[in-house]
């Protein structure tokens, strides 16, 4: 099984004729995902390789039956093309775009929590992917293969690195998802964290998380109460200097909080085991018995 996108997923690209949208739609495409509509407003009628262009995201819904939404509309216009994709009620919206406003995001999240059944991954994260059956966003297909370990990150570049290495070592993923570095994002570590523990062909799991924040430590306490299958950790961040905003993300230490040992500690202490760097991931994952 996988959490989230399968072979059963039907996405549709909004900003798919914008150069983005257009070149990950035909990545998509290429790993096997089922790219059935575009929705660019005013460009309905058209086709982008064969993909059928609509004004609207109701319009594309009504006519495909898409049931995956993903973003590559630019920054100041992605909030509101959340909000039409929950508005038409598309059970996954995946939120690649970066740089949109926290005073808009905010604005999505209220909605989400309030009036809407719709699930948000990201803004601001890679996607996800479910390895040999569906790939929903710019993950790499050829680090990825088919297994029992699924991960969930907050950072794009570092799953990239993880998947390929526990890819090299003959250790498969059941789903990986990027939630995003912002500030507010839909979907939290701890929603993945659940997921994964109901999913029968999920049998360990890696969490990839970096500095600024308290979900790692939220995500710690949550594994001790709710989590049976092991868990390997990864935080970035040991050597960031306080009060220094690093990457593009803006992570951020702000005194004693927030610091990747503070995080590694609170990991430490449920039991899960932390790498000090990517590359000890892999190898820590297969020492588990699973």
């Amino acid at each position: 099984m996988a959490i989230f996108v399968d072979e059963n997923s039907w996405v549709l690209v909004q900003g798919l004729t914008g150069e983005q949208g257009r070149f990950h739609a035909a990545r998509m495409r290429d790993y096997g995902t089922q790219v059935v509509a575009g929705v660019t407003p005013g460009r309905g009628g058209q086709q982008v390789d064969g993909v059928p262009v609509f004004d609207s995201v109701e319009e594309a819904v009504g006519e495909t039956g898409a049931n995956v939404a993903v973003i590559f509309v630019p920054a100041p216009f992605a909030a509101d093309a959340i909000l039409e994709a929950a508005g038409s009620e598309v059970p996954l919206i995946i939120c690649v775009t970066e740089g949109i406003p926290v005073h808009d995001m905010a604005r999505v999240y209220a909605h989400l929590g309030c009036r809407s059944t719709s699930r948000l991954v990201g803004p601001n994260c890679p996607g996800v992917i479910s390895p040999g059956k569906a790939n929903v966003g710019i993950i790499p297909g050829s680090v990825a293969s088919p297994g029992h370990v699924g991960l969930v990150s907050r950072s794009g570049t570092l799953t990239y690195q993880i998947m390929e290495e526990l890819t090299h070592m003959g250790i498969g993923q059941s789903t990986t998802v990027g939630i995003g570095g912002d500030p507010i994002v839909g979907t939290s570590f701890i929603d993945c964290l659940a997921r994964f523990e109901e999913d029968p062909q999920t049998f360990a799991v890696v969490l990839i998380g970096e500095i600024g924040g308290e979900d790692e430590e939220k995500a710690a306490a949550f594994i001790a109460e709710n989590v049976s299958k092991p868990v390997v950790a990864y935080i970035a961040g040991f050597t960031a200097p306080a009060g220094k905003r690093m990457g593009h993300a803006g992570a951020i230490v702000s005194g004693s909080k927030g610091t990747a040992s503070a995080k590694a500690e609170a990991l430490r202490a449920v039991g899960v085991m932390v790498g000090r760097n990517p590359s000890e991931v892999a190898g820590l994952v297969a020492k588990l018995p699973i």
